[in-house]
């Protein structure tokens, strides 16, 4: 079976070009969406469906930065979210600690300006991984290291979502 990187005419690498696989994503997706096949068969309308199915799937894949890495870590046979692995960077650890001491210190004080500066700290060290992955995946191919910075982003893209909740409940 073809990649998801095939399937959309890119090369299987971190580093993506979001511009070319939204294209890439809006060309098949006119070539296989169901109503081009309104008054096929339904043999052709199901397969249309699988095909649409599918590109949707890949394009949900390989545009989220985490998933992207861990299903280019699952091309080279690694789980990178596997439950029994859970060592992480001791600095890394720490810098979690700090951050979600942070995010309740401004829920606490209701602090809306406090929330802007560590959302874009946030999203600054989230940039910083996703750069460390793309050099791990596709320069060093180093897969154990990316095994850790898969599972970073994935925390970073957590500690984002709980500053969004934060916000919703000191506005709300």
């Amino acid at each position: 079976m073809q990649s998801h990187f095939d399937l959309f005419r890119l090369p299987a690498t971190y580093a993506l070009d979001r511009d070319r696989l939204d294209a890439a994503y809006r060309e098949l997706q006119n070539t296989v969406h169901p109503d081009r096949f309104a008054a096929s068969t339904e043999a052709e309308q199901r397969v249309a469906m699988q095909w649409a199915t599918r590109v949707n799937e890949a394009y949900q894949v390989l545009r989220h930065p985490v998933n992207r890495g861990v299903y280019l870590l699952s091309l080279q046979g690694i789980d990178a979210l596997d439950a029994t692995n859970t060592q992480m960077a001791p600095a890394f650890l720490m810098q979690q600690m700090e951050w979600r001491e942070a995010i309740d210190e401004a829920r606490a004080a209701k602090n809306a300006a406090a929330l802007d500066g560590l959302m874009a700290e946030l999203r600054r060290a989230h940039q910083g991984i996703e750069a460390t992955l793309a050099r791990l995946i596709d320069d060093a191919h180093d897969y154990d290291g990316a095994r850790e910075a898969v599972r970073q982003l994935r925390f970073m893209d957590k500690l984002i979502a709980e500053v969004g909740d934060v916000y919703e409940d000191i506005e709300g």
